[in-house]
């Protein structure tokens, strides 16, 4: 049975499946989850959040030395805080980042030394010095030394220089901190003359890195890396130097960030070289090189880094169609013979393709496995993405060679897909229904006083991704419009999902009409600009059969590029499997029965947890279920609550993602199920209005605040403060959610960054002690986010103070409170 995906407006594939060969029995080693890095992926210490940090398990982030001038934030020591407590590894210091223009300014080395000096004191002192590395020189090929001529005499001259003062350098680092572990020699590209120098040159001077870095960042990477990498080891043989860790410490383009099709095609050459690999960072610091919206919500490509992060045991080889070729089907794949799991994870063509697992174990998986097939689609860089849609769970007979086959048939080019397999069993995984979609590109459709721009392509790929490569923009005229033909097979409500772009310097709307009736208005949250793409949704009410939508410009400029329509056939709702949750302690795994999600249970005994990623498209009390044989406790927010067997609990969650954790004293588990949209029934809501405000914290107008007023000029003074009296019903754990705005930046001279920054409030609840939460960028003054913070309340008369004492803290709009447990 093929996995066929929802149609789109394009016309389906017409040639043969592209045949994708997984072979469990060629083993690459353990998986290594190298290449889901990043640099500058984190701001502020909470910027990302905790919870979709540390799900990806991240190996290896790059950040700035503490009070470097290139960026105003994601300083290394800063951000380790966050960092090392969800687990991450280790972090590179951009040590050049001290200096403040781009390309840095050439002071010389006298000039640098100092600097040198006071970044690794700084460093080594850290209790955790051991997880920093030094990389004391980037992209040097470029910036300095111009090491990438082509006149040899020249190269010699400026190698030369290089290679002395990379010498004094290293030396220099190590004279401070003996134990310092060095990366370089970090060039913008891979080039073998100067490697095959560098190495002979650093191994007899005896300062050879500990980690061999350079970037890799055009479309041709996809293409060449591999021929790199054997280049590069051929090189260390040559030189008759052990292997070295290897870390491309920037890879991919604006095309590719975001987009799941395209970074499993990165993902998966790095992975199966074993090598580490940081995203590139082309925009604004904290949002993981764009795989996350916000501070807490996934996006497309974060659920892809949640899958990779998933990947247990040891990779195996997998042969594509066309290995090593610019945006075609690429994939990994992983073997766990303990938990009894193969999973692949592949995606980069439009189209069908077979995936042919072959030497599936039988004594791992028996004579049926099944197949759970999912998708992570493109939802923008700012667009929020919902647990990935399973699109089939079906039994698969082992063939008489040991080979397995999966069809997908209708594959996009922008998602990934995993595939699961285990042990078929007894029963009958649960159906799957696929709701009925279409998607419309925006250049298709006809356009009224707009334009056609083309975006990110494999020529351009420092432009920004785009469904089809191309969007609609100069809509700023009063007639400008676009309106779409779809067709609905019948009556009902479909969600209607805009991919869009709003650079206008706030909320900006436009006219949705359908077959002429009166408008309704949409409105649009600001973005980066106007192609940094993000998603809006709306419901709509359409009969069966042709239909105009027409968006049309409202009071300020859009950029559209493609709507997606959905029949809305149920409540929203999800499960998450018991059997692919992290784990701690020894559970055992029993694939008995594959009823339910199809993936057998997981068994949890003493000392066992599970922890579930829960994804929220709003704030609000969801309804939650464990499908488990026994009573188990399920812990969120820092409440603990005890569920009996598929008894539903009514529990708070914030928008995005929620870290879910489960234990129990003996329950096989099957899935932890929610349904619901984030219902406000039973919260506490105070609008700015209601603080009592101090030291020059003021009400000011504003249209776009929920009460038509938001609370100002709060902080940077101790007497500065806004003091909320919240009446809790009853005692307890509840989520404090502030309704924010604010957009500090700062211009660095520099435009190939956006330098947004953020702010903190120290926030007191009664007589506690003050906690400081950190709150990014809302890209405009006038668009509110939300960030959740858990609180203890007393029964009764609370005092909720904001302040901050030497910086301004965030306009705050309003707070809501709803207690964990409903």
């Amino acid at each position: 049975m093929a996995a066929t995906l929802p149609a789109t407006g394009s016309a389906a594939a017409v040639a043969d499946p592209q045949r994708l060969t997984v072979d469990l029995d060629s083993s690459e080693g353990p998986v290594m989850l190298g290449a889901n890095g990043s640099l500058y992926g984190l701001s502020d210490d909470g910027v990302p959040s905790d919870a979709v940090m540390e799900p990806l398990k991240i190996t290896s982030v790059s950040q700035k030395p503490e009070g470097g001038a290139q960026h105003p934030n994601g300083d290394a020591l800063t951000v380790s805080r966050s960092f090392f407590r969800t687990g991450g590894g280790e972090i590179n210091v951009m040590m050049q980042d001290i200096y403040a223009k781009w390309p840095y300014e050439d002071l010389g080395i006298a000039d640098y030394l100092p600097k040198v000096d006071k970044i690794v004191k700084e460093v080594s002192a850290d209790p955790n010095s051991d997880r920093f590395v030094y990389i004391p020189f980037n992209e040097p090929d470029q910036i300095w030394y111009k090491l990438d001529v082509k006149d040899q005499a020249q190269y010699e001259k400026n190698r030369d220089r290089f290679f002395e003062d990379w010498k004094t350098v290293y030396q220099r680092i190590r004279a401070i901190d003996p134990d310092a572990r060095i990366a370089g020699p970090n060039e913008a590209g891979y080039h073998t003359r100067l490697l095959r120098d560098f190495l002979a040159f650093a191994k007899r001077e005896n300062v050879l890195p500990q980690v061999m870095t350079w970037h890799e960042l055009g479309s041709g990477s996809l293409r060449d890396f591999q021929a790199h990498y054997d280049d590069y080891r051929g090189l260390e043989r040559e030189a008759g130097i052990a292997p070295l860790k290897i870390n491309i410490d920037e890879y991919a383009n604006r095309r590719d960030l975001s987009v799941p099709g395209q970074l499993v095609q990165w993902v998966s050459m790095f992975e199966r070289n074993k090598v580490y690999a940081n995203m590139a960072y082309w925009d604004a610091a904290g949002n993981l090189s764009g795989q996350m919206a916000r501070t807490n919500i996934p996006n497309g490509g974060w659920w892809l880094f949640r899958w990779y992060a998933g990947l247990t045991g040891n990779t195996v080889k997998v042969t594509p169609p066309r290995p090593n070729t610019v945006d075609t089907l690429q994939g990994l794949a992983s073997l766990d013979t303990s938990r009894r799991q193969a999973q692949v994870l592949l995606g980069g063509a439009d189209g069908d393709a077979d995936v042919v697992v072959r030497n599936v174990p039988r004594s791992a998986f028996g004579r049926t496995v099944t197949a759970t097939v999912a998708e992570a689609a493109w939802s923008g860089y700012e667009g929020q993405h919902a647990a990935p849609r399973v699109l089939a769970r079906t039994k698969v007979k082992i063939a008489q060679d040991g080979s397995a086959t999966v069809p997908l048939r209708g594959l996009h080019k922008m998602s990934a897909y995993r595939i699961v397999l285990t042990p078929g069993g007894s029963g009958t995984p649960s159906a799957v229904s696929v709701p009925w979609s279409a998607s419309y590109e925006a250049e298709d459709a006809a356009i009224t006083d707009g334009k056609v721009y083309t975006q990110g392509t494999v020529s351009n790929a420092n432009g920004y991704a785009a469904s089809g490569t191309k969007d609609v923009g100069s809509l700023d005229q009063p007639g400008s419009q676009v309106e779409f033909t779809v067709d609905v097979p019948k009556d009902g409500t479909y969600d209607l999902a805009i991919l869009y772009g709003n650079q206008s310097g706030g909320p900006a709307t436009q006219k949705l009409t359908v077959d002429g009736t009166a408008p309704v208005t949409v409105t649009y949250a600001s973005t980066e600009n106007w192609t940094y793409r993000a998603k809006k949704d709306v419901g709509v009410r359409l009969t069966a059969g042709t239909h105009r939508l027409v968006l049309a410009k409202g009071d300020a400029e859009v950029t559209l590029d493609r709507i997606d329509l959905t029949a809305r056939t149920q409540a929203a709702s999800a499960s998450y499997e018991a059997t692919l949750a992290d784990i701690s302690g020894r559970p055992s795994y029993d694939y008995t029965s594959s009823a339910g999600v199809g993936t057998g249970a997981l068994v949890l005994r003493p000392g066992d947890k599970a922890v579930f990623d829960v994804y929220a498209p709003r704030d609000g009390y969801y309804t939650v279920t464990p499908r488990a044989s026994a009573s188990v406790r399920l812990a969120l927010h820092g409440e603990t609550v005890p569920a009996a067997p598929g008894r539903s609990l009514r529990l708070y969650l914030v928008a995005g993602n929620n870290r879910v954790a489960m234990t129990s004293g003996h329950a096989a588990v099957r899935s932890l199920d929610v349904t619901g949209d984030g219902s406000a029934a039973g919260t506490l809501s105070y609008e700015g209005a209601s603080a009592t405000l101090a030291g020059g914290a003021k009400l000011v107008h504003s249209p776009h605040a929920s009460a038509g007023s938001f609370i100002g000029e709060l902080g940077n003074d101790p007497d500065s403060t806004a003091q909320f009296t919240v009446d809790a019903p009853r005692p307890g754990r509840y989520v404090l959610v502030v309704h924010y705005a604010h957009n500090d930046r700062r211009d660095n001279g520099h435009a190939y960054n956006t330098d947004i920054m953020s702010r903190t409030a120290d926030i007191t609840v009664g007589g506690g002690a003050p906690r400081k939460v950190t709150f990014k960028n809302t890209w405009s003054e006038d668009d509110y986010w939300t960030i959740g913070v858990p609180v203890d309340l007393v029964m009764g008369t609370n005092k909720v103070t904001f302040g901050n004492a030497t910086a301004w803290a965030p306009n705050i709009d309003r707070i809501e409170l709803g207690r964990v447990v409903g």
